[in-house]
């Protein structure tokens, strides 16, 4: 039976998380093509994001909304192909994908769909499409998410709100000032519902659905940073601690050690016998030369 070979071993070995799976790591061509492509993919689908609103604010089709589903899907897949042809088993990293591939195949269709206003299934492919949007640009920002990644966490929190707050202002019609949205942004990210100011109109309706999702994790991820940053600085000073005491006790095993070296070598010098004098050493001679001429022949 034919064994694998180790790139496919590491595709079988990660799990796919998402139905998303990174490049192999020991192939460093594919991981860097991956890196490479990240921020591209980003950007591509984040012009979704107004598109579906925009497209839904309007009674015909648009080229504009249109193009960008295809250009996100066009990214989408060269990212996908690349990094694929890079590895030995571009056909195990595709596998390895699923959600890839079927986000593609989701924005092709709302590129092609009607308006969402016109058709209910229309409108469900296009919101089926933007969580799944939302999952991989999340899935693409985790390696922010590090152990000491909370300027980042903070940075990103800013971001979601500052864009949710230009969400609602241009998707609702009460708020009409951007700091209004930006309030609107606040109470619904963090689910305190005031209701000062609250959604009208089906697409903002939706937008909130999206920002809550977003206000969830955000803030989570913010709120489990900041604890994390705090029990860093523990954890820190206790290793401090530990390494403290760990040299410490090989400083004092060493010093043992040494002792204990010298005082064998001490006890070997006492123990060993004296060198022969020169009298003793000629004696010796003389006995081994008159037993030998008194073998016989």
């Amino acid at each position: 039976m034919r064994r694998p070979s180790p790139e496919t071993q590491s595709f079988m070995r990660r799990p796919a998380r998402w139905g998303l799976t990174l490049a192999p790591r020991d192939n460093l061509r594919a991981a860097h093509l991956e890196r490479r492509w990240r921020w591209p993919t980003m950007l591509a689908l984040s012009a979704t994001v107004p598109a579906f609103y925009a497209e839904m604010l309007q009674a015909a089709p648009s080229a504009l909304t249109d193009a960008a589903y295809l250009l996100a899907a066009l990214v989408l897949v060269l990212a996908l192909v690349h990094v694929a042809r890079s590895t030995s088993q571009p056909l195990a990293h595709l596998l390895a994908n699923p959600t890839d591939g079927l986000l593609v195949l989701g924005l092709l269709a709302a590129a092609g769909l009607p308006v969402s206003s016109q058709s209910n299934l229309a409108l469900g492919v296009r919101l089926a499409v933007a969580f799944l949007t939302l999952l991989r640009m999340m899935w693409s920002l985790k390696h922010l998410i590090t152990r000491g990644g909370l300027a980042y966490m903070l940075l990103m929190a800013v971001g979601v709100l500052g864009a949710c707050g230009m969400g609602f202002w241009w998707l609702e019609p009460t708020t009409r000032t951007l700091p209004d949205g930006l309030w609107l942004a606040f109470t619904t990210a963090a689910t305190v519902g005031f209701g000062d100011v609250v959604p009208t109109t089906p697409a903002s309706k939706i937008f909130s659905v999206f920002v809550v999702l977003l206000g969830y994790g955000t803030l989570s991820l913010v709120t489990a940073a900041i604890a994390t940053a705090w029990v860093e600085t523990e954890e820190r000073r206790v290793e401090r601690e530990i390494m403290r005491d760990v040299r410490h006790e090989i400083a004092t095993v060493r010093n043992e050690v040494v002792a204990l070296r010298r005082e064998l070598a001490a006890t070997r010098q006492v123990e060993a016998p004296p060198p022969p004098s020169g009298r003793t050493r000629a004696r010796r001679r003389r006995h081994s030369t008159e037993g030998s001429e008194r073998e016989p022949v």
